[in-house]
């Protein structure tokens, strides 16, 4: 591919209804730092340009928390994180070659990791995901009773930042629009599109803040 053109898009879109905080989540200080900055920053260093899916009503919010984060686009998100991931994607750069995207409220992933799944891409395959080992026994649980007991060795729990050769990632979220399918991750979306998507190792303290507990924990890693 060469040296590529890279385009990042952030997603800040999150309500935080579980924190019970009443503010945008990506907006939240971990460490003094708001989450939303965090995630730009491990990014915008290896990005061309760096777009934000904000939630509809604090754009001018989360852009003027992104103030010292340099140039930065945001777009209005929408209700599920793909339909975010494809507001975004219209205010790409049609001439970029990969696509990062990652989730503001993983605001300790390293500009390390993204380095890495992008020169995966450059390197040849479509997509790249961090993944990190499943630790405990895992159960498939069916009506409140256990059928089944999963092999973990062939297991992961996925991470952001993801990247994507730029042409797979549009060809992808638009087929899925159009069947009308909405998944959890892009790199889902990228699978379900037939395309390859490589494995990297994935950073143990690149955890998702979903709930209180985890955003306490947010204070004591930052």
């Amino acid at each position: 591919m060469g040296e590529p053109r890279v385009s990042a898009i952030v997603l800040a879109a999150g309500s935080g209804s579980r924190l019970g905080t009443g503010a945008p989540k990506a907006l939240l200080a971990v460490g003094g730092v708001p989450m939303v900055v965090r995630a730009v920053r491990s990014v915008a260093v290896l990005a061309t340009e760096v777009v934000v899916a904000a939630p509809a009503g604090s754009e001018e919010r989360v852009r003027d928390s992104l103030v010292s984060a340099g140039e930065v686009r945001i777009v209005t998100g929408g209700p599920t994180r793909q339909a975010s991931v494809r507001a975004a994607l219209e205010a790409v750069s049609l001439g970029c070659d990969v696509i990062v995207v990652h989730d503001a409220a993983r605001p300790f992933a390293t500009t390390e990791l993204t380095a890495t799944v992008i020169s995966v891409v450059v390197g040849g395959d479509e997509g790249a995901v961090p993944v990190v080992a499943i630790p405990d026994t895992v159960k498939r649980v069916r009506g409140g009773q256990v059928v089944a007991t999963e092999d973990r060795s062939e297991l992961g729990l996925a991470q952001t930042p993801q990247a994507f050769r730029a042409s797979v990632l549009r060809e992808a979220h638009a087929r899925a629009e159009a069947a009308g399918l909405d998944l959890t991750d892009d790199a889902a979306l990228v699978e379900w599109a037939g395309h390859r998507v490589a494995v990297v190792p994935g950073e143990p303290g690149n955890f998702k803040i979903t709930t209180v507990a985890d955003l306490e924990r947010a204070g004591t890693h930052g």
